[in-house]
């Protein structure tokens, strides 16, 4: 069994990736970074990147245990991890076979958060997020972009179609 990351800024098609690959391939599992809660959660990333940027501030053992588990299991061909850090953080690195790192601009990432977080929102509520965006969380991403991006072992290009990078991890990955 594989074990695969899919990499990304908020919003940069994590999740819609790993969604798109499992309905082309047999006998896969995937786990999601957001369905977890971890001790260490960084609750200000402004600060976080001042203060390092250190990945291992999250204790991810929830999420290697049950890495473990499907591993053990052995009713899949590929694990698919839907997960922000690629081999940027020590305690997931060891069970991964192969890291991709989705490269959206931030631009893309920004507009697709908005509008799937904030659907509902005021122009108000959206003008707030966007002033935080850019005093505070911005620099979050670009830290990303900076650790993440060059740590994997394939980039690809987010400003292709859901499809078309879905393809790109299947060819590289089978």
């Amino acid at each position: 069994m594989k074990v695969i990351a899919i990499a990304a800024v908020t919003a940069g098609g994590k999740t819609t990736t790993v969604n798109a690959i499992k309905k082309q391939l047999s006998y896969v599992k995937s786990l999601h970074f957001d369905d977890y809660v971890f001790e260490g959660e960084v609750d200000n990333f402004y600060q976080w990147v001042l203060d390092g940027a250190d990945y291992n501030v999250w204790n991810l053992e929830p999420l290697a245990k049950d890495i473990l588990r499907v591993k053990n299991n052995g009713n899949c061909d590929y694990l698919i991890l839907d997960y922000p850090f690629a081999y940027c953080h020590e305690q997931i690195r060891k069970y991964i076979d192969v890291a991709f790192f989705i490269d959206t601009p931030l631009d893309i990432a920004l507009a697709r958060r908005i509008l799937r977080d904030m659907g509902n929102a005021s122009g108000k509520d959206i003008r707030k997020d966007l002033t935080r965006y850019l005093k505070y969380a911005r620099i979050a991403f670009v830290q990303m972009q900076k650790d993440i991006l060059p740590s994997s072992d394939y980039v690809i290009d987010g400003t292709m179609s859901t499809e078309y990078i879905a393809k790109e991890i299947i060819n590289i990955i089978i």
